[in-house]
């Protein structure tokens, strides 16, 4: 299976503070690849720096073997990564087709397709299609979000805590389009939810103190209690 996305040994400051200081790992292509950690090991600022919105200081970023660590965010966006941030990312004042429509790069019979398979994929957004994106639910919100990102061709998707703040049954469904969407696109997944993490996550990747310390099939982590309890936190 080839390896889409490539970190090795990248280090980021954000203004005086050094947040990464040594991130390495492969995302392969059709997988789930999960970062895991506890608040403020480095994992947003991981995604951040992969779209160039936080740069790298140190180290490499290989994209389909291409460097794409000094590049600016909209030609990495341009080449085919998405992100979805932890805050949504929505416009509040636009309905949800303007978002839509905002969000599409190019107006072919492909995205079309996309765009079709997404709706059935969130029936809520059809349904809500005039409704204005500050007036949806939570959990919404987070569908639009997350279709904004996966209606253009991206082969990436970065995904930063989906069920955040969402109720259960939500973050289910949330869950179950995710499983869905890896058929057709490669996902780099932060998320605290560890039920949903193991669920969906093919590989995982542990961050502590901006250093990735951990890794292997999410089916070793499942069976480590030691490992979990360590660095998550939880039993």
């Amino acid at each position: 299976m080839s390896v889409q996305l490539k970190l090795d040994n990248v280090e980021t400051y954000i203004g005086q503070y050094h947040i990464l200081q040594g991130i390495s790992f492969e995302v392969r292509k059709g997988e789930v690849t999960v970062l895991l950690g506890r608040n403020g090991a480095g994992k947003t600022t991981t995604l951040r720096t992969i779209m160039g919105l936080n740069p790298a200081s140190k180290g490499t970023i290989l994209y389909n073997d291409e460097p794409i660590q000094t590049l600016p965010t909209y030609t990495i966006a341009q080449k085919g990564i998405g992100f979805v941030p932890e805050d949504q990312g929505i416009f509040s004042e636009l309905t949800v087709e303007e978002n839509m429509k905002v969000a599409i790069k190019k107006d072919n019979d492909e995205t079309k397709e996309r765009l079709h398979y997404i709706l059935d994929l969130f029936p809520d957004l059809k349904k809500f299609w005039k409704k204005h994106g500050g007036l949806l639910s939570g959990g919404q919100k987070q569908m639009l979000s997350i279709a904004r990102a996966y209606v253009n061709d991206n082969d990436v998707l970065l995904i930063d805590e989906p069920s955040k703040g969402l109720a259960p049954i939500v973050v289910e469904k949330v869950m179950e389009s995710i499983m869905q969407m890896k058929d057709k696109t490669t996902i780099v997944l932060v998320e605290q939810n560890f039920m949903m993490a193991s669920t969906i996550g093919d590989r995982f990747y542990i961050i502590d103190d901006g250093k990735t310390v951990q890794n292997g099939p999410m089916e070793i982590l499942k069976e480590d209690h030691d490992m979990r309890r360590k660095y998550l936190g939880i039993a």
